[in-house]
């Protein structure tokens, strides 16, 4: 408790002397920012004045510095209204606005792309009256196309693309029109006639303003960068497979759960994805994978986190430690929170469905000062439902806050926190499942009913309770380093009581049942600090990423068990009474963890980087039983590197390739009393990430060899029939495909295909060749929308989801198998102005078909049809 105590009163001394104005003007006071580009300046003749009004806002326009672009994180950056754009026919080219409330400045950063001048926008949203995007094609000579496109809720990315070569753009702000882009196409210069001494130049007349083909599909799927290295880094330039599902494909999907995004990428599971109020337990290449919050760790503890709060979703697949820790070699799931915003924002929806499904929701934002310093926003919503399984009936309360305060102009606080509460008063038929003989497996009597609950649902009871409270802290010291510190705690109170089956008895109809007792306390606490700055060594640009952080863990289990009357599969009757208690355990166990982790980012040249990594990790595993009072102690160490390279022989193409190794603790000790090691994650893994159609579609193909060691199996010896020994292994071999973007205006897609060759390598209990559980040979899925981008039926559109799912075993032991599915889901969209009215279907074809199985009395069948209407207003 005095190290827990020490640590996070080290992370506030952290927070309080960084947040010190005098401290950093202390650590500053050598520090000197690179004097800004001379301001570029041209005299205009009075021909090229057409009035007064013309002449003065020409006046009120200054040349924008280039060099120096604020990066504070998109996170925590105020953000900007775009409240119109004009596009005007200027003799050089065209003048392109963007027109911002009050004039207020956007923060750019340019760079030319091909034929492409590119300038992304980190802190601006459009709000046009005629749509969320603009297009126009050939707005001048040698021009070929402009176009604005939202990034995510709180970034734009302005393109102008040359027929031959990239324009020439200077950046203006003007006091009374927003930021200008002054674009002067190489054609419109070679073009241009010489005059002679003898001609009179001719009378200018001032255009009328081009016409914008203003459209609105939307936001385009691709999000280009993520965080999940700690680091904003764009994906190509990442030597792994890494994919971002940002906040659309939530809202057309009309996500229930996480899974339902996931499986958009070809990600598993091992738990049934029937109802919200379920483990987050998802697979990556055979293996479990891990969460993360605002890249902060979670502990799976029989929660699914709720859709209402998440702006984005990021994946990294394969083994994570050099930055996570101790963690599963399956990879990272990192939910990226909603983050207040610096304009006023209201939103709200109300979701009604089958199973008596309602589901109202809000999300508001807005400053809380007329500075815009302080900043605020709140998610929540109620979502009740019944869903397929007889005497279902679930509730969950959510509610979201969050407070931003931008202490200086490089230093910012974001407090946020989360409630959530999951109530089922009644039997739900999760945790019970179904036997295999007459779900997957023949049953002479028949096929056992997928909607038939065999707990007791006059009993049994599951509430959940969850609450988090965390801040992150950054502060810029220049435009090269930040400091951030981050800290999160959590709890989870569980109390359930649940009924559950455990053998089918020969007649193949009664199945013997237990009852179980469950009380759980858990609470998490979690400090992460490091520094990332961007320096050169001669040509060579490193972006250098340094830190510590700390967890601590305590959870108190109490599990007691009892005996309950066997039930009739086919003819389910309830109410039997408790037999006698058949196990008890209380157990409290606490985990001590503490890393040292650097990463260096290197750019040798411009298409040709490195990632070097490394991480010491220190843990200790207290384990107290309450019943019998033995009490044990386990302390290790691991050590975990990562190398990557990245080779990109053009602006279009990454080839990579990636060394990487986890680690996870395993506690107990041999016949010998030999502690056990930590269990190590190994992958290799090579691939190509390509991006198409001027950047708005990319394909990110893996293969890849990961495997698992010092697995604890079932020692040899006939004399030490009740100790384990560490020679089990586990290896996946592979190849994942995955393509998401935009098609065309309007048309979105997720496509992935996955090829998985996992099996049990070595072993003592189960037979060598053994395929892994839960895990597909082959598994494929398609989800892509269209939305009308103009026209009479603009705003009109639908979406179309088709998931492959192969053959795969129950268990280790390969006893028996879930079958193969195809499952249909479908959407229909209304979107026009701040107006979203959408319906959403699951499993179209109401096929039969089985998501999971933890047991051979553990089967759990996939929802079956369902239809879900959502209206939302946004303001």
């Amino acid at each position: 408790m005095f190290a827990k105590q020490s640590y996070t009163a080290i992370g506030w001394l952290i927070l309080v002397i960084i947040s010190n104005p005098a401290f950093a003007e202390q650590a500053l006071s050598k520090t000197t920012l690179p004097p800004p580009d001379e301001a570029k300046s041209e005299v205009q003749s009075l021909s090229e004045v057409q009035s007064a009004e013309t002449l003065a806002h020409y006046l009120l326009r200054t040349p924008r510095k280039q060099n120096f672009v604020p990066k504070i994180s998109q996170a925590t950056t105020d953000v900007v209204l775009v409240t119109d754009v004009k596009v005007n026919s200027t003799d050089k080219g065209i003048e392109l606005i963007l027109v911002t409330a009050n004039s207020q400045k956007l923060q750019v950063s340019p760079k030319t792309d091909g034929n492409s001048y590119i300038v992304d926008i980190p802190n601006a949203k459009l709000q046009l009256a005629s749509g969320e995007s603009f297009q126009q094609l050939k707005p001048a000579v040698g021009i070929a196309e402009v176009t604005v496109v939202t990034v995510d809720a709180k970034a734009l990315q302005v393109r102008v693309v040359g027929e031959t070569s990239a324009p020439t753009v200077e950046l203006f702000d003007s006091t009374q029109e927003g930021l200008v882009f002054g674009v002067t196409s190489t054609a419109s210069t070679a073009n241009q006639p010489t005059q002679t001494p003898q001609q009179k130049p001719q009378t200018q007349h001032k255009q009328p303003p081009i016409e914008l083909d203003v459209t609105a599909p939307p936001d385009s799927y691709r999000v280009p960068n993520a965080t999940v290295t700690k680091t904003d880094t764009p994906l190509r330039d990442i030597p792994r497979s890494v994919q971002v599902l940002p906040r659309q494909v939530l809202e057309d999907i009309g996500a229930g759960n996480i899974f339902d995004v996931l499986r958009t990428v070809g990600v598993g599971t091992s738990s049934p994805a029937f109802s919200s109020l379920l483990f987050d337990n998802f697979r990556f290449r055979g293996f479990v994978a891990n969460n993360r919050r605002n890249g902060l760790r979670e502990i799976t503890t029989g929660f699914a986190a709720d859709p209402a709060n998440i702006e984005r979703i990021e994946i990294l697949r394969g083994p994570a430690s050099v930055l996570y820790g101790q963690i599963t070699p399956g990879g990272v799931v990192n939910r990226i929170t909603k983050q207040p915003l610096s304009s006023p924002y209201y939103f709200a929806q109300m979701r009604v469905g089958t199973d008596e499904t309602y589901q109202p929701s809000i999300d508001i934002s807005g400053p809380l000062n007329s500075e815009r310093t302080l900043l605020y926003r709140l998610n929540a919503d109620y979502f009740s439902t019944q869903s397929f399984v007889d005497f279902y009936n679930e509730q969950r309360y959510f509610v979201a806050p969050a407070f931003t305060w931008q202490i200086a102009r490089n230093t910012m606080l974001t407090v946020n926190g989360e409630y959530q509460d999951n109530e089922k008063p009644n039997g739900d038929g999760i945790g019970v499942g179904q036997p295999a003989v007459g779900t997957v497996l023949p049953n002479p009597n028949g096929k056992i009913s997928r909607s038939h609950n065999f707990g007791e649902p006059s009993t049994d009871s599951d509430f959940r309770h969850r609450s988090i409270v965390a801040y992150n802290f950054e502060h810029r010291f220049n435009e090269d380093w930040t400091v951030r510190n981050a800290f999160q705690f959590r709890q989870d109170v569980t109390k359930s009581i649940s009924t559950s089956g455990t053998v089918l008895r020969p007649d193949n109809r009664i199945l013997n049942r237990s009852t179980a007792f469950l009380a759980l306390l858990q609470n998490v606490y979690y400090l992460d600090t490091n520094v990332v700055g961007q320096f050169n060594t001669g040509s060579v640009v490193h972006k250098l990423l340094f830190g510590f952080d700390f967890s601590w863990d305590d959870t108190n289990i109490q599990v007691d068990s009892y005996a309950r009357n066997p039930i009739n599969v086919f003819n389910p009757i309830y109410n039997s009474p408790l037999g006698s208690r058949t196990l008890r355990s209380d157990t409290l166990n606490s985990n001590n963890l503490q890393g040292l982790y650097v990463q260096d980012q290197i750019s040798l040249t411009d298409n040709i980087k490195f990632l070097l990594g490394g991480r010491f990790d220190w843990l200790t595993n207290n384990s107290l039983n309450r019943v019998s009072g033995v009490q044990t102690s386990q302390s290790d160490s691991a050590f975990s590197p990562q190398v990557g390279i990245v080779f990109q022989p053009n602006t279009n193409v990454s080839l990579y390739a990636s060394y990487s190794r986890s680690f996870t603790q395993v506690t107990g000790n041999d016949a010998q009393g030999n502690a056990f090691k930590p269990s190590r994650g190994i992958q290799y893994e090579i691939g190509v990430k390509t991006d198409w159609f001027d950047n708005k579609l990319s394909t990110t193909l893996a293969l890849f060899d990961l495997s698992r060691t010092n697995i604890t199996t079932a020692d040899p010896n006939p004399n030490n029939r009740n100790f384990n020994v560490q020679t089990g292994e586990q290896r996946s071999r592979g190849v994942e495909l995955i393509t998401t973007g935009e098609l065309a205006p309007g048309w979105n897609i997720i496509a992935s295909y996955t090829y998985l060759d996992a099996r049990v390598t070595r072993d003592n209990t189960f037979r060598v060749g053994n395929f892994f559980d839960s895990t597909p040979e082959h598994s494929a899925s398609l989800w892509t929308t269209y939305i009308i981008p103009r026209g009479v039926w603009k705003g009109f559109g639908g979406g179309l989801g088709v998931y492959y799912v192969g053959d795969r075993f129950a268990d280790l032991a390969n006893t028996f198998t879930l079958p193969s599915y195809v499952r249909t889901d479908a959407a229909l969209y209304y979107r026009r102005n701040n107006l979203r009215v959408q319906l959403n279907f699951q499993n179209l074809f109401n096929i039969l078909y089985y998501d999971a199985a933890r047991a051979r009395n553990q089967v759990y069948p996939g929802i079956p049809f369902e239809a879900q209407l959502s209206v939302s207003w946004e303001f």
